[in-house]
């Protein structure tokens, strides 16, 4: 068993990074928080929930083109070595994993996340599934340590979910961008994207009946009442998930039952409600083949493979860094 772990977001430098994004967020209208902080251990146990609830149909479309399609994947790339951002507890990974043994290619893992926590339990059991399995698991984020993940061996880079849809264009475009940068040629990124499909589905799927969704939207409150001494009273704020047809995109809410007012200690902040008002703690956006393989090219990454679940909800994208 070989284990490292490379701690970038630890709490020197975790801290700065979450009051930094909560001064900026609600000091914003309308106001917001970024939802890549609703991943501590809680909200990476409640999103994995989220994954097997049958209205949330991403993670099993995209297991089924993993599942169809992990052999041929891991033939075009070649790769010895599985980069994976946001991974979480890992559960995907299993899939690219076995593809990459069963070509007698595998060498590494090099998990990337936020939640230490998370990291250390996923590295560990993956460890004892794959034999002679390396395992270099990295905490940080993806404002600030792409350019730290390492970069030995023939490299898959697999950002799978359909998270990229949670940037803002713009943000999206640098992103991606950032990413191709850290990349050396002949790496390969393989991107899961959700598509454009009937509205309905979408809202249900990031709001299902039971309400594991709403208790994932207000993990990110949480979190600041944990880390910066808020007092935001999480029975005060409703869970909505709306699509924005001329975006084409899911935006996940907290929205204010009454006027209220929340103080944040760590920021010696005082943050005003009105009643009814909205806070967005996240944007899915949804795609179309010819859009993501655009920005692709765009970014330095030219598109090589294209694959869909049968029902065409999902697609994964294969995009090699040019030399």
């Amino acid at each position: 068993m070989s284990i490292t772990v490379d701690v970038h977001l630890d709490n020197v430098d975790w801290g700065p990074a979450l009051r930094a994004d909560v001064l900026d967020g609600l000091t914003r209208h309308p106001k917001e928080l970024p939802p890549k902080w609703f991943y501590d251990k809680r909200g990476s146990e409640l999103f994995d929930q989220i994954t097997r609830l049958p209205e949330y149909y991403p993670t099993g479309a995209e297991r089924q083109i993993l599942t169809d399609r992990a052999a041929e994947i891991a033939r075009l790339s070649g790769a010895d070595t599985l980069v994976e951002l946001g991974s979480g507890t890992s559960d995907k990974s299993r899939v690219l994993l076995s593809g990459m043994a069963a070509a007698g290619a595998l060498v590494r893992y090099i998990p990337f996340d936020v939640s230490e926590a998370t990291l250390r339990d996923a590295a560990a059991a993956l460890a004892d599934e794959y034999d002679g399995l390396e395992v270099h698991a990295v905490v940080g984020d993806f404002d600030h340590h792409l350019e730290l993940i390492p970069r030995q061996g023939k490299r898959l880079v697999a950002f799978l979910g359909s998270t990229i849809g949670n940037f803002e264009p713009d943000a999206r475009v640098d992103f991606l961008r950032r990413l191709a940068a850290t990349m050396n040629p002949g790496d390969d990124l393989l991107l899961g994207v959700d598509l454009v499909k009937d509205p309905h589905r979408l809202v249900l799927a990031y709001d299902d009946p039971t309400g594991v969704t709403a208790a994932f939207n207000k993990n990110v409150l949480v979190v600041v009442n944990r880390e910066l001494g808020a007092d935001f009273d999480l029975g005060a704020f409703d869970h909505e998930a709306v699509y924005e047809p001329d975006a084409e995109w899911i935006e996940m809410r907290l929205r204010s039952r009454d006027r209220q007012r929340v103080f944040i200690d760590a920021l010696d902040l005082t943050v005003d409600f009105a009643a009814g008002e909205a806070m967005r703690t996240e944007i899915s956006a949804k795609f179309r083949r010819d859009g993501i393989e655009s920005e692709l090219g765009d970014a330095g990454l030219t598109p090589t493979g294209w694959w869909t679940d049968r029902p065409g909800d999902f697609a994964l994208v294969l995009a090699r860094r040019q030399g």
